[in-house]
């Protein structure tokens, strides 16, 4: 049996960051990860695909790998390749590592268990070669191995940074079909002023969209009545763009509507959770700290609300200073102090 001040469920940036963190204020940690190297969906393997794939990638890539160093420390154990299996009455975790059942007891316990992509059904989705965004970006992160011939379709940063991706790897997708439409844009208009205190976030979304654009990728908005045609596989996506109908034909489609928060395990603990209008999903109720209404469970990242790596980083930290702080490893004067540059960075 292992035994932690702080059980960290994970090693995205979340994790990782409170994990060093609270290694920092002298807690003993616990990270439990079901992968075989740190770095959860957005930093995937970064220590052995960085060197090789970096230039394809990009730096928001390759800025994994100082998360990832930053466990290597003293007061940090990390378990790979941890499956979770459940959460008994707030502070035992039973778990698998290797086929072999093990057990973790912890003063306090940390679900950062990141994101899911949002399903997104339509006419022909099960058919082979029709995948998500998210899952070719595993197969470019872990095996170098690029989609080729492929339809885009949906909306977000992912679809931009996933066919920017191809573009650099040298097989550009055949097109984007869009979701969104100038109504979608106007409703967002409403949340300029925040959009505008990122101004970074939206100079990489046209370098991205630059990117595209110079190597010829068709793009189409507003796209509706979307069907992915085809017999034994995908070999054509089918749309309504304005009046006019196209069909383009490919051999792959990859599909991303978003990510939502993954709750599956908040909610195999029966921690509450309200719908978050703006996200248009169900979000774990959670304090500024990441505590919930479990006394000593707390939720960070984007398993608590889809924010992103840097926000994720951020909110690691401060439920790390919390722990440490009901934990009596830190003064709430000593914890306040150290979250004030924390809170800074968030807002930015």
């Amino acid at each position: 049996m292992h035994d932690a001040d702080l059980i960290v469920i994970g090693a995205g940036p979340a994790d990782m960051a409170a994990a060093r963190r609270a290694a920092e204020c002298g807690l003993a940690v616990l990270l439990l990860d079901e992968q075989p190297a740190p770095g959860g969906q957005i930093y995937r393997d970064v220590e052995r695909a960085s060197p090789l794939r970096g230039d394809i990638l990009g730096a928001d890539f390759t800025d994994g790998l100082a998360p990832t160093k930053g466990i290597e420390r003293a007061g940090i154990t990390h378990l790979r390749g941890a499956v979770l299996w459940q959460i008994e009455n707030g502070h035992r975790v039973d778990f698998s590592q290797g086929g072999v059942a093990a057990m973790a007891v912890g003063r306090h316990i940390l679900l950062a268990t990141g994101a899911l992509e949002r399903p997104m059904p339509l006419p022909g989705w099960t058919l082979p070669g029709v995948m998500t965004a998210g899952a070719a970006q595993i197969l470019l992160k872990q095996s170098g191995i690029v989609c080729s011939n492929a339809v885009l379709i949906g909306l977000g940063p992912l679809l931009y940074l996933v066919a920017a991706q191809m573009v650099r790897a040298g097989t550009p997708p055949k097109a984007l079909v869009e979701t969104q439409t100038a109504c979608n844009l106007a409703h967002a208009m409403r949340h300029l002023g925040g959009a505008l205190r990122g101004w970074r976030y939206l100079i990489k979304g046209l370098r991205l969209l630059w990117e595209l654009r110079c190597v010829g990728v068709a793009r189409y908005a507003g796209a509706t009545k979307i069907a992915i045609d085809g017999d034994i596989s995908a070999q054509a996506v089918t749309f309504q763009c304005g009046a006019q109908r196209h069909r383009t034909p490919c051999e792959t489609v990859l599909m991303h509507h978003g990510v939502v928060p993954n709750t599956r395990a908040a909610l195999s603990v029966n921690i509450p959770h309200v719908w978050d209008a703006g996200q248009q999903c169900f979000a774990p109720q959670v304090d500024e700290w990441g505590r919930t209404k479990l006394q000593g469970i707390s939720i960070a990242g984007d398993g608590a609300g889809i924010g992103g790596a840097k926000a994720a980083i951020c909110a690691g930290e401060l439920a790390a200073l919390a722990a440490a702080c009901d934990m009596g490893k830190l003064s709430e004067e000593a914890r306040d102090s150290a979250a004030r540059p924390v809170r800074r960075r968030l807002r930015y």
